[in-house]
């Protein structure tokens, strides 16, 4: 079993783990990679050389002893050579269009090497099959840092790829337009060389990329170039098959290379029919032609390929190979012109020595180089495919699938390995049939942490989706749930997080169902980890509400809050709580089950919580912005009620009972009223009274009824305050007594006037006010001969009342002018009477 392996995400750290599932968390300050130091020129070419030379150890030992001949010469390209390197030279990147087979990726080589030196940082050789822009970008940082195991975000990547300065030559680009215009602006100080056929999209005209166009040759290069792969002088013959077959290639370079092939095979065939008729044994050996022998002796042995043969070489040539040639051959074809790497040629085909194979591919030019590994060449596929080479590629692809399954799981091969296999694997993977699920499942779990380790995240996410199909239709709830959780942790890595939320749910809920804690417990952490990066609260969609500041009126906070708390309480209780009921019993219960609770007409959804995890008032930041709103809206609604019950009422009703000065009661039966005896408030005086009753009466107490009453000058005051004059003035009644008692109650914090009758007949019509008693507005007449003094007392703002003399007083409205505590109330003339 496959270790596992950390690696540095942004700011996260990923442990990759092929059993349980990856973990992922915030990479600890401790542990955080510094900037990563640049790889030197130097140190890369000596990779490069060091890789070639491995690749040559496989690759010549049947190329070289095929041909023996040199690289081919670089032929009619001498223009377009100079205006590429040109263009570089000055930091202007350069597009190299042409059809497959005219030789892009031979004139790259060319050009990269006239360019070693013209850049600070070198050549940067990268290949773009099948790579997007984001890979390539990835492919860039790699080949100019040295940053194993780390994937920097897309800042970081900017600001690192904007200091890399070199000459980088990419092959086989997939995309142009807006992709490629963000990938040249990622990387200001590089100067671009790419390759692409004429049916990729061309660059933006912001891009300032040239364009060069590789035609065909001509007649003549095209008879040089053949020449050159046959490795001698065409004769007549083969120089007028030569011409037909350049109108009918419309001059492609790897018709010729491919025909001189044909002319290779074809005379060792008859170089090999005379050593067999001497040895008779050895009819697989591969026999180099003697230069010196007339190859016009054995013309029958071997004749000169058809037109149609020259201009499909692929069946002819591969029947000429070595049976584990042929074999890999039928391998690429069924994995869909993808080549195994030659290390893995002898498990599949069963031959110990089938790694020699690739030469003969190379040297007939079926195969070509695609980066760091092989592919058929251009047309290839289609024409083994008409030959019958797809014959039996079940078998084969299945074969290629278990011997993967074995390697990508085996504890020896590195990430690195795997992920230079990425193609085929996929290959493989993705060509199983639906019935071989269980094959699917078993690849798909061995190769996905490999690609994972290694960086290979489109290679990883390819395989997870594969994976999770394949399980879901076997049924298998735990495979299912493994490849829903690695889903959600490169989602999660990539910055995709809703993405990431959904899968790591499904994830956490499959494992429940197949009862795998690890599992559910990783699926929680990332989870958290998601709400921690989007700044959400898990499972409570938000409350609708005003805009900011105080609300409108008490409901609205009255309303905010109810709908914080509950959807605070959906939460459930925290880890220090009492446990629930097993059974929700009410709209929190059934929250915390993922119901939706009502709070009036606004819904509060929780989503379903995980069994066996409590949160608590301490779970997050965000919780406890939450908690801290609702106190903060409940302390709001609060001072609300407060303040509307100590100034609530209405003014103008009075409240029952005695005013601010009270009279005192004569006990139980009297039929005296606290305003009716005024003199007798507890308050204070409000005034001096000018004269006061003499006589007490039959009953020997003063202020009674039976009391004589004392005769004014004037008509009464009247009872009913409403009834007013035409011009304004109290109405007056000519009784001495009112007719009734007063059927309402005066204003709250106002006294009746106070007075009676006098004898002094010394009149008095100011009486002082009290500082802290009056809230009263009145006037009291006191007469003793015919004459009557008015005074008042001011309140606040209420009403008072005119008192009689002769009985107590009845009430009249007075004025509601606010009191002065430092000087005498004024009196108004007007309405004060004249005396007798």
């Amino acid at each position: 079993m496959r270790r596992t392996t950390e690696i540095f995400a942004d700011d996260l750290l990923l442990t990759v783990n092929p059993v349980d599932g990856s973990e992922i968390e915030l990479c600890p300050p401790e542990r955080t990679p510094g900037r990563p130091s640049k790889i030197t020129a130097e140190q890369r070419a000596e990779a490069e050389r060091a890789a070639a030379r491995a690749a040559a150890a496989v690759a010549d030992m049947g190329a070289a002893a095929a041909s023996g001949l040199p690289a081919l010469p670089l032929l009619e390209r001498q223009e377009e050579r100079e205006e590429v390197v040109r263009l570089l030279a000055r930091g202007r990147s350069a597009r190299l269009v042409g059809l497959s087979g005219s030789g892009r990726s031979r004139f790259l080589d060319v050009v990269a090497d006239d360019c070693a030196d013209l850049a600070p940082d070198g050549v940067i050789r990268l290949s773009g099959l099948g790579r997007d822009a984001d890979e390539l970008l990835d492919d860039l940082f790699h080949a100019a840092y040295d940053a194993p195991r780390r994937r920097p975000a897309e800042d970081e990547l900017r600001e690192l790829l904007g200091e890399v300065g070199a000459v980088v030559v990419v092959d086989d680009i997939a995309f142009g337009g807006a992709d490629l215009a963000r990938l040249l602006d990622a990387t200001p100080e590089c100067a671009f060389l790419i390759s692409a056929t004429p049916e990729v999209p061309e660059p933006p005209a912001e891009a300032l990329m040239e364009t060069v166009t590789l035609t065909g040759l001509t007649r003549f290069a095209g008879l040089q170039l053949l020449g050159h792969a046959a490795g001698r002088t065409l004769t007549d013959e083969e120089t007028t098959w030569a011409g037909d077959l350049w109108f009918e290639s419309e001059g492609l370079p790897l018709r010729f290379v491919q025909a001189g092939a044909l002319l290779r095979q074809r005379d060792r065939l008859r170089a090999a029919t005379d050593a067999v008729d001497e040895v008779g044994v050895f009819e697989d050996a591969v026999v180099v032609p003697d230069t010196e022998l007339p190859f016009d002796t054995r013309e029958e042995a071997a004749p000169l390929p058809s037109l149609a043969e020259g201009a499909a070489p692929a069946p002819l040539l591969a029947s000429r190979l070595s049976p584990s040639a042929r074999d890999a051959l039928r391998f690429a074809v069924a994995l869909g012109g993808e080549l195994p790497h030659s290390a893995h040629w002898p498990a599949l085909v069963g031959d110990t020595h089938a790694d020699a194979a690739l030469g003969e591919l190379l040297g007939c030019a079926l195969v070509s180089p695609a980066g760091g590994r092989h592919r058929l060449a251009a047309g290839v596929l289609a024409q083994l495919e008409a030959a019958g080479y797809r014959d039996g590629a079940e078998e084969r692809i299945r074969t290629a699938a278990e011997h993967y399954a074995w390697w990508t799981g085996h504890q020896s091969v590195t990430a690195d390995r795997v992920r230079a296999e990425a193609d085929a694997v996929l290959a493989a993977l993705t060509a199983l049939p639906p019935s071989a699920d269980e094959l699917v499942l078993r690849l798909s779990r061995n190769a996905a942490p490999a690609f994972a380790a290694g960086l290979a995240w489109t290679a990883w996410e390819h395989t997870l989706r594969t994976g999770s199909e394949a399980a879901r239709l076997a049924g298998e709830a735990a495979d299912q749930g493994y490849f829903h959780h690695e889903l959600g942790v490169l989602a999660l890595c990539q910055g995709r997080y809703d993405r990431a939320r959904t899968a790591l749910e499904a994830a956490v809920a499959l494992r429940t169902a197949a009862s795998d804690k690890r599992g559910q417990l990783a699926g929680r952490r990332a989870l958290t980890l998601v709400a921690d990066r989007t700044g959400d609260l898990p499972g409570v969609d938000p409350v609708a509400g005003g805009p900011a500041g105080a609300p409108a009126s008490a409901t609205a906070q009255s309303s905010a809050a109810l709908a914080a708390l509950a959807a605070f309480e959906a939460f459930g209780p925290g880890p220090g709580d009492a446990p629930q009921d097993a059974a929700p019993k009410d709209e929190a219960g059934a929250a915390r089950q993922g119901s939706t609770v009502f709070v009036g007409d606004a819904p509060v959804t929780r989503r379903p919580e995980p069994a066996g995890r409590g949160r608590g008032l301490v779970g997050g930041a965000r919780k406890n912005l939450v908690a801290a709103g609702a106190g903060a809206l409940l302390v709001a609604v609060l001072g609300t009620v407060v303040t509307l019950g100590a100034t609530g009422g209405d003014q103008d009703t009075p409240t029952e009972g005695t005013g601010p000065n009270p009279s005192a009661s004569q006990g139980y039966g009297d039929e005296l009223d606290a305003d009716e005896a005024a003199g007798t408030s507890d308050s204070g005086d409000t005034g001096d009274a000018t004269s006061r009753p003499t006589d007490p009466g039959p009953d020997g107490v003063p202020g009674t009824p039976d009391d004589p009453a004392t005769p004014t000058a004037g008509p009464g005051a009247t009872a009913d305050e409403d009834e007013k004059e035409p011009d304004g003035e109290p109405s007056r009644s000519s009784s001495s007594k009112p007719t009734k008692k007063p059927t309402t109650k005066p204003p709250s914090g106002t006294t009746g006037g106070s007075g009676g009758g006098t004898t002094s007949g010394s009149p008095s019509g100011s009486p002082s006010g009290s500082p802290t008693g009056g809230t009263d507005e009145g006037t009291t007449d006191g007469t003793t001969d015919g004459s009557a003094s008015e005074g008042t007392t001011d309140g606040a703002t209420t009403e008072g009342s005119t008192t009689d003399g002769a009985d107590g007083g009845s009430e009249t409205t007075g004025s509601g002018s606010a009191p002065s505590l430092t000087s005498a109330p004024a009196v108004d003339a007007s309405e004060t009477p004249p005396i007798a």
